[in-house]
């Protein structure tokens, strides 16, 4: 027969089920139920199902925080739009939410953005993950594409390089790929560049 101090380790140990039981099953979640999740973690949101990115490295956010300055100097200077860092909820199409490591709106394009998330954007940045480097290099690529994103960058440790893609009706084209000692343009917003190996130091600084 099992004590009270049994029961009790039993119950503790195990998932709190109950809470669980709340919340709607995998490929059953509504963008409104998606929305109203409040929580710093970062979620993404496809047809029904909630997706969990890997959360970010030192390195990683080394980056992005880097590259979001840049983009943040260069067109809050020009007045040219809103640049912002994840988490932010970007919905690309109805049933899909993505978050960029960074997003670039233009101001002309203020009315697609809310409080809760950006209606697409005009720039998306990710840096790859080695932890799933096709999310980045074909999946969202392909998305964002579909979401008529006109630019996508992605920022490659391990390569050492950013790849510049540019909408071309329906899918992307490469704009450049820039390495080491060379300097990443954007077509988007002219005059913009980036210095590479800048970008790649600022994972340790």
């Amino acid at each position: 027969m099992a004590t009270n101090s049994t029961l009790a380790t039993r119950t503790t140990s195990e998932p709190t089920w109950d809470v669980a039981r709340l919340f709607p099953n995998q490929g059953h979640w509504s963008e409104e139920e998606y929305l109203a999740i409040d929580t710093n973690q970062l979620i993404e949101f496809s047809h029904g199902l909630l997706e969990f990115p890997p959360m970010p490295t030192t390195s990683h956010q080394g980056i992005a925080f880097w590259l979001c300055q840049l983009l943040v100097q260069f067109a809050g200077s020009r007045n040219l739009g809103r640049t912002r860092m994840a988490p932010l909820k970007v919905r690309l199409w109805e049933g899909k939410y993505r978050e960029p490591d960074v997003v670039f709106m233009l101001r002309e394009h203020d009315d697609r953005i809310t409080e809760q998330f950006w209606i697409g954007a005009d720039i998306a940045i990710e840096v790859v993950s080695d932890d799933d480097r096709r999310r980045d290099l074909e999946t969202k690529r392909r998305e964002y594409a579909t979401a008529e994103i006109p630019e996508y960058w992605i920022v490659d440790p391990k390569l050492n390089t950013i790849t510049v893609l540019v909408l071309e009706r329906t899918t992307y084209a490469e704009h450049g790929v820039f390495a080491l000692g060379e300097r990443a343009t954007s077509r988007l917003l002219a005059g913009l560049e980036i210095d590479v190996s800048a970008t790649f130091a600022a994972a340790t600084t």
